[in-house]
């Protein structure tokens, strides 16, 4: 009985041209990659330097917010323009080693993972690098691109610039930027005259701007105030505010 014959199938090679111009084609595509990667790295780093002098004019945040709203609410104050006491209380409230640290701290962040948690691990430093250069979220390409920008701006401004404008951009009311325009808002006042309680309770909204009110505080919010002063007389005696108080 005859045996039939098998034949095998041989995978068909592309043509030598087209093998050069796809070659040529990735190439052409990882230049222009490189070379937006590049262009986007030196104009991050750009802003970073004239921000260290020049004030940002707005933010993301701001952006969106005032597209969503019709218009927000924010004037920029001078660090001299604010009550120290300010300062000290959104410290207190927010990153308490502030000066202690390098953009990272390392402390909160090890305390974090122990808790099983993020709470408390993000610096003013990174949050300023949020507010001003990147997006809000959580996505893994923000944090490691607020990762990779938070000691350039550490090396470049100085601490009472960082904390400067962080009083400045962060939102204490829905489509309230800023101390100067929450002093307003929420007391009828100029943040050169905010008394230590006001401060604590601006400080205390931080965290949940549009679910907390500094001027019609709940029980918690109080309470997180009066632990906010207790805090932030602390840091002036035991020398944590000094980086930004005299700078």
């Amino acid at each position: 009985m005859a045996q039939k014959k098998t034949t095998t199938g041989r995978t068909k090679r592309k043509p030598r041209g087209q093998q050069t111009q796809n070659r040529a084609l990735f190439g052409w595509l990882f230049k222009w990659a490189a070379r937006i990667g590049f262009g986007f790295v030196a104009a991050m780093l750009a802003l970073v330097v004239l921000y260290s002098f020049i004030n940002p004019p707005t933010t993301i945040t701001m952006w969106s917010e005032a597209r969503r709203l019709g218009g927000v609410d924010q004037q920029w104050a001078p660090i001299e323009e604010i009550a120290p006491v300010v300062a000290r209380s959104v410290v207190a409230a927010e990153d308490a080693n502030f000066c202690e640290h390098w953009g990272f701290d390392m402390r909160a962040i090890r305390q974090a993972i122990d808790e099983g948690s993020g709470r408390g691990a993000s610096t003013l430093s990174q949050q300023v690098v949020k507010n001003v250069f990147l997006w809000q979220g959580r996505s893994w390409l923000r944090k490691a691109m607020e990762a990779a920008l938070t000691p350039v701006v550490e090396a470049v401004w100085t601490k009472r610039r960082i904390l400067e404008v962080y009083l400045n951009v962060a939102e204490f009311d829905e489509g309230v930027f800023g101390v100067n325009a929450a002093a307003f808002r929420y007391f009828r006042t100029t943040p050169d005259q905010l008394t230590p309680r006001q401060a604590a309770l601006l400080a205390a909204v931080l965290p949940d701007p549009k679910g907390r009110s500094a001027s019609k505080p709940s029980s918690f919010v109080s309470r997180r105030a009066r632990s906010i002063e207790d805090g932030a007389q602390t840091i002036r005696v035991d020398g944590r505010a000094m980086c930004f108080e005299h700078d």
